[in-house]
């Protein structure tokens, strides 16, 4: 089975690795693809370059075994709908289960994305949760697809909805960024490799 993480990451900070780690481990996945988005269609473009924020989530993984980048979307016109990119994705990868996660957040949302329905066509979309997560009431289009047996994941390539709770950290890039501006130690949230990118660059500077 192949995970795919998709986001902004401006920049990537430990809450995104530790949860692509967790969930590596938790379903036993062949790999992680973590897809930066050049051009979010749900919220505000990024002040920074989609490849600085590639570089940026390079740096982040490097020598982590089962942990790559994927630049489909950056190399791809247009903006950045994940149902394009699970497409792309399924034609890659004809034969194994595609888990595309997504938090909690996000999946209160998912009825604004893109022809959001076809996502289940092409994955499994897992949803992840902080302790004590209280999933809103499902309509009949969720309810039909809900499974709570990770092995189902495993048996068909796609179509479920499962809710995996995880050890999510209280990091936000937004938080990182403004700590930056002021001039604040962001140390202890993201790597260092990436904390000195940042300065070699310059990033997140007041302007």
């Amino acid at each position: 089975m192949i995970g795919i993480f998709g986001g902004t990451f401006d920049p990537v900070h430990y809450g995104h690795l530790r949860s692509a780690l967790e969930v590596k481990t938790i379903f036993d996945l062949r790999e992680v693809r973590l897809i930066p988005s050049a051009q979010p269609p749900h919220r505000q473009q990024p002040t920074t370059s989609a490849l600085m924020r590639m570089e940026m989530l390079k740096l982040a993984i490097k020598n982590q075994a089962g942990l790559l980048v994927d630049a489909r979307e950056i190399n791809r016109e247009g903006p950045s709908y994940m149902l394009d990119t699970l497409t792309s994705l399924r034609h890659e990868f004809t034969t194994e289960p595609l888990l595309l996660f997504i938090g909690s957040d996000a999946f209160n949302q998912l009825t604004t994305w893109y022809k959001w329905q076809q996502l289940f066509d092409h994955a499994h979309i897992i949803v992840l949760t902080r302790p004590g997560f209280d999933s809103q009431i499902l309509d009949d289009f969720f309810t039909e697809r809900l499974t709570n047996k990770s092995t189902e994941l495993a048996h068909n390539l796609a179509g479920k909805l499962y809710f995996q709770q995880v050890s999510q950290l209280d990091i936000s890039a937004s938080a990182i960024r403004k700590m930056i501006t002021e001039q604040q130690d962001p140390g202890f949230l993201l790597p260092d490799t990436v904390i000195a990118y940042i300065r070699q660059h310059r990033l997140y500077q007041r302007q």
